[in-house]
């Protein structure tokens, strides 16, 4: 059994939440005209189907339906009339449950982020969930893409330790002051997150 098979096997067995932290420190690998472009995930945000703050909240729509599916699969987006966000599909299929991917460390393949990015400083270049789908060029055509497979895939690396991580509540999404969830995880003290933990 291959990475393939890890993948798929290790994020159906997780929630959303532990799926949050399970990604980070993993590598998100995008095949570009043969070249490689590599960053490593250092910010997500869980949501699910309990979740109002969660397309999947409702139920199966035609936009969302790939939350529902297997685990391992890209649930990717178009939000503000501007911008793509790329989430992973976890947890039990039918569960309506995914991960935003909100910030890459990059690791390889710089000069094409910074073609598509058009910025000046590395910390700027995937320091975001609609900056890294630019830098990567991860649009609509990758929604229920499976990540085993070029030519967007991600490697399970070991997973980061508890200390090393970080929760807070969501950026963008508003909570009741007693309802507030702490379902964004980052790697402390790490350059690449999009907004201080």
């Amino acid at each position: 059994m291959g990475q393939e098979t890890s993948l798929r096997s290790v994020l159906r067995k997780l929630s959303a939440v532990e799926a949050a932290a399970r990604l980070l420190g993993c590598d998100i690998i995008r095949l570009v005209e043969g070249k490689k472009v590599i960053g490593r995930i250092v910010e997500t945000e869980a949501y699910d189907q309990s979740d109002p703050s969660s397309h999947s909240f409702r139920g199966v729509t035609k936009r969302n339906a790939v939350m529902f599916g297997p685990a391992g699969m890209t649930y990717v987006y178009f939000t503000y009339g501007m911008h793509y966000c790329m989430n992973v599909v976890v947890g039990k299929e039918n569960e309506g449950s995914a991960v935003l991917i909100r910030a890459l460390q990059p690791l390889e393949g710089l000069n094409l982020m910074f073609n598509n990015r058009k910025v000046d400083k590395t910390e700027n270049l995937t320091n975001g969930p609609a900056k890294l789908t630019q830098a990567l060029g991860i649009d609509l055509k990758l929604n229920a893409h499976d990540l085993s497979t070029p030519p967007l895939t991600i490697k399970l690396n070991p997973p980061i330790k508890d200390s090393q991580i970080q929760w807070s509540s969501r950026i963008g999404i508003r909570e009741k002051k007693d309802e507030i969830k702490l379902w964004r995880a980052g790697i402390k003290d790490n350059k690449y997150i999009s907004k201080p933990l």
